[in-house]
């Protein structure tokens, strides 16, 4: 499985992106692959979500550099950015012998083992996909399938900003907080670390060995 590890990338270009690489394996030109990077800040909706959890107006959203985006994943409104380590596996279902449910666990599973690495206790909670510390979230996850290839996943909450939290209602819940590894620990760990952390445990859970390469290579 490939892995591809990019820096800092607005959404847009992003997405662009994924749309490729989902073409690409649909049609079986690459194998499964993991990308991860970080967003500059922007909010995303999902395909359920409720525009009024968005709390901030457009000049408090523009004043703080923050875009806002439409998207095909599931879910309601959440936040990227910067401190924030975002992965879209690109992967074939069929082939890794998952179902949807099956799949989202197994993510935040990855997420879990690799938060325990830097001693953070973390739990799922009852019907709501995510990765949790304590009464706060920790990791969000949303994915899209199409024609068997699952793409979009996940985000998790390592050094970001926590302000820009406050001006939304994060995936819709109320009763429930943000967190990040930041805020668990004494000091942040490094971003570069924390992903290879994520890919380790990703290699170990599903089985594969990943291989990393550049976007470049891939698409050559």
């Amino acid at each position: 499985m490939w892995w591809v590890n990019l820096g800092r990338e607005p959404y847009s270009s992003a997405e662009a992106m994924q749309h490729r690489l989902v073409e690409w394996r649909q049609q079986g030109q690459i194998d499964d692959t993991l990308v991860l990077l970080e967003h500059d800040p922007v909010l995303t909706l999902g395909r359920r979500a409720d525009q009024s959890h968005i709390l901030a107006s457009g000049e408090v959203l523009a004043r703080e550099g923050i875009e806002v985006r439409q998207t095909e994943r599931g879910g309601d409104v959440t936040y990227h950015g910067p401190g924030q380590i975002v992965g879209y596996p690109i992967v074939h279902l069929p082939s890794l012998g998952l179902g949807a449910s099956d799949y989202m666990h197994r993510l935040e599973q990855v997420l879990m083992d690799a938060l325990q690495d830097y001693g953070i206790a973390t739990h799922r909670r009852e019907g709501i996909i995510g990765v949790w510390v304590g009464e706060n979230k920790i990791a969000a996850l949303g994915v899209r399938i199409k024609k068997g290839v699952a793409f979009h996943g996940f985000a998790l909450n390592v050094a970001p900003n926590m302000y820009h939290w406050t001006l939304l209602i994060p995936c819709g819940i109320t009763d429930g907080g943000v967190t990040s590894m930041a805020l668990e620990l004494p000091e942040a760990p490094p971003a570069e670390e924390v992903r290879a952390r994520i890919a380790h445990h990703w290699a170990r859970r599903f089985g594969v060995e990943l291989v990393e390469i550049t976007l470049e290579e891939l698409s050559s």
